[in-house]
């Protein structure tokens, strides 16, 4: 009786899985919010529920605020995310390790040119526009792709509805949250990246925490996964 072959291994199993390469990638967003906010003008680049606030601040006229930067914050998020639409139509059946990878590709070169333009033209006009406008779209390509990969709790820009979850599934509240540890790794995540950018930002400038956002993106390129 000859002995069945062993199975293959699984492609998709290669790599960290997506719950890391998602807690790493809401560091990131902290990182890039704290650039975009404390050094672009008050204006975010990951989360857009902010920046919708903040576009009314400026429609107001609060003093410092922009709308023409906050706009333009919003429209290159908004094609960035119609970007990764149409990346998850063409990859999003077949190989989510390849997709995710190609994704993050994407935006750790969007975000490392962000990082050059910070360094070579410090303190322009453009520069603040270029800045916003390349942070932007990545986010919105990247919030996209999480989106359709629909790992649960782990969104990388947004902590509303993981700060919610937390405390009605709690034991305080329904007493359901199995959930619980992954939400709460995804808040101090985007904690410490929006802790260590803030402080990038105010003693180094815009062009290291870039950088670093962008060296993480590249390495979680290589080594995602397609598991959760």
């Amino acid at each position: 009786m000859t002995t069945p072959p062993p199975p293959l291994p699984d492609p998709e199993a290669r790599g960290v899985r997506l719950v890391v390469v998602l807690l790493v990638l809401t560091v990131v967003s902290g990182l890039i919010d704290a650039v975009s906010y404390l050094g672009l003008g008050r204006v975010f680049t990951a989360n857009m529920t902010g920046n919708v606030v903040v576009l009314g601040f400026a429609a107001a006229g609060a003093p410092g605020f922009s709308v023409p930067h906050t706009a333009t914050s919003l429209a290159a998020f908004l094609l960035g995310a119609v970007a990764g639409g149409r990346v998850a139509a063409r990859y999003g059946k077949g190989s989510r390790r390849r997709w995710a990878r190609l994704t993050l590709a994407a935006e750790a070169l969007l975000v490392g040119a962000s990082a050059a333009v910070a360094f070579a033209w410090p303190d322009t006009n453009g520069t603040r526009y270029a800045l916003i406008a390349l942070t932007a779209f990545a986010m919105g390509l990247r919030n996209a792709t999480v989106r359709k990969l629909g790992v649960p709790d782990l969104t990388t820009t947004v902590l509303t509805m993981t700060l919610t979850g937390l405390a009605s599934e709690s034991r305080l509240g329904d007493a359901t949250g199995h959930r619980s540890p992954r939400r709460t790794a995804s808040v101090i995540a985007m904690l410490v990246g929006a802790t260590l950018g803030a402080w990038l930002v105010l003693h180094h400038g815009l062009g290291i925490p870039l950088l670093i956002a962008a060296a993480l993106s590249g390495v979680l390129a290589v080594v995602a996964s397609g598991r959760e």
